[in-house]
């Protein structure tokens, strides 16, 4: 009898969703939502360096109100080069992450691993 009630309780409790993914794969943005895709190529022997410091922007870039994706590639084709992929909600959320600590920090340290960067912002039309 003890077993079937614990049973019972069990069943009646919610279970826990998982928690929706904040990427956009697959999905319509929001209507103000801009994508910015940044490629950055490291000085000459600063490529390991580079990496690590665009992977320390990952983890709090993505906790960032606005923030729908924030994504980093490494290129198959051309060692040294990388691929940041972010969305924003709006491009006034890429404005304020502009002066969040971690983005200060990258943007005092950047010129001692770049050897060039080129960044451009879209709009998603389908």
């Amino acid at each position: 009898m003890a077993k079937r009630k614990a049973r019972k309780a069990r069943a009646r409790k919610p279970k826990r969703r998982a928690r929706k993914p904040r990427g956009v794969a697959g999905g319509k943005l929001p209507k103000d939502a801009v994508t910015l895709i940044v490629i950055l190529r490291a000085r000459e022997g600063q490529a390991t360096l580079l990496e690590a410091e665009l992977r320390a922007l990952v983890s709090p870039s993505r906790r960032e109100e606005g923030c729908l994706a924030y994504n980093l590639h490494r290129s198959i084709d051309t060692p040294g080069s990388l691929l940041l992929h972010e969305v924003w909600a709006r491009r006034e959320a890429h404005t304020e992450h502009t002066n969040t600590p971690h983005f200060l920090r990258w943007n005092a340290r950047k010129d001692a691993v770049l050897a060039s960067r080129d960044g451009t912002f879209w709009k998603q039309i389908v």
